[in-house]
């Protein structure tokens, strides 16, 4: 399904409308793009419906007029150009498959969801190769973005990859404004690898924030985190210049830092004594590296890939290892040369 037109007239379903599709449907509405937003919950929708706002999400913020919250699939589909998905990525086979039967010849589907598929261990890419015919038009949309500031239209840089740069120039091209720029890749798998990874290592350095460890223990693993993403990265095809890139250590700093991180919160939280199950109940809202970190590390296992900080996150989330012993297992891991690759 090859990209033919100029991105101008681009109608665009959204797939999700959580916080993060909330927040790129607002500001594809915005960009002058006719936009029908669909979610799995029509509650939501309607409540944006009847208040003109971006409710429940982002209440403080209008409803532009030319985004439609839709809750009926086929119908928010319906005449639209391309699909942008960003629902969590354990949904991202299963929305994708109902998609399917509606879209629209040469539509583009693009995705904005970061993470691996669950059991399989899959990219998202290599979960859109298996759903869509050969040929299709696909891109994905990744980069240092916080929800919250792109609905308030705060400066933002992202990365649009896909096979053909054609198309992922008309997918930056739904995106690119005053406060936003999109830059274009033809690295598919290292941009869904930055994305994903970047939230387990998120995780990592929210629970040494959490156990109160400081700067130096965060910038440690931001620095070896990157090592780690730079190792299966590479191994599974992506590009080095990629992982040093917006989708790759853009992603992995704001995550690792930011207050504003579903996943550093987790960590945090994990690190001062909280159970799992408490944190996700409270937090309501979804944490892509808890999924995430059980499939990347049955993935780095399979492919022989060392990935230390990746297996203690692993630890603490699904084996109940102590926040404090996995920091331990780090720090007394055997002595290494910075350039050894390991």
């Amino acid at each position: 399904m090859p990209a033919s037109k100029p991105a101008a007239g681009d109608r665009i379903a959204v797939l999700g409308a959580g916080h993060w599709g909330t927040a790129l449907a607002a500001h594809l509405a915005r960009m002058g793009r006719p936009v029908q937003l669909w979610g799995h919950s029509p509650a939501p929708l309607a409540a944006m419906a009847a208040s003109g706002t971006l409710a429940p999400v982002f209440p403080q913020h209008p409803l532009p007029g030319n985004l439609h919250p839709n809750p009926d699939l086929a119908a928010a589909l319906d005449g639209s150009d391309a699909l942008l998905m960003a629902v969590p990525s354990r949904f991202f086979r299963g929305v994708l498959r109902q998609a399917l039967p509606y879209l629209r010849p040469g539509s583009i589907v693009a995705w904005a969801s970061k993470g691996l598929e669950e059991g399989s261990g899959l990219r998202l890419d290599e979960v859109a190769a298996e759903e869509l015919p050969a040929g299709a038009a696909v891109a994905v949309v990744s980069g240092p973005t916080f929800a919250a500031e792109v609905v308030q239209g705060l400066p933002t840089a992202l990365t649009v990859a896909s096979p053909d740069l054609e198309v992922a120039e008309r997918v930056a091209g739904w995106l690119r404004g005053d406060a936003m720029r999109a830059y274009t890749s033809q690295d598919v798998a290292g941009v869904c690898l930055g994305g994903a990874i970047k939230n387990v290592m998120a995780i990592a350095a929210g629970i040494s924030d959490g156990l109160g460890y400081g700067h130096n223990a965060r910038a440690a693993l931001i620095t070896r985190g990157l090592a780690e993403l730079l190792r299966l990265g590479q191994a599974l095809g992506g590009q080095k210049e990629t992982f040093m890139g917006l989708a790759g250590a853009g992603d992995l700093i704001l995550t690792c830092t930011g207050d504003l991180s579903r996943n550093r919160t987790v960590g945090m939280r994990l690190g001062r004594g909280e159970s799992l199950d408490a944190i996700l109940a409270d937090l309501r809202m979804e944490a892509e590296g808890v999924h995430t970190a059980r499939a990347l590390y049955q993935l780095a296992h399979r492919r022989g890939i060392d990935m230390p900080i990746v297996e203690q996150v692993y630890r603490v989330l699904y084996e109940g290892l102590d926040p404090r012993a996995a920091q331990a297992a780090l720090m007394h891991r055997q002595p290494k040369r910075e350039d050894s690759g390991e």
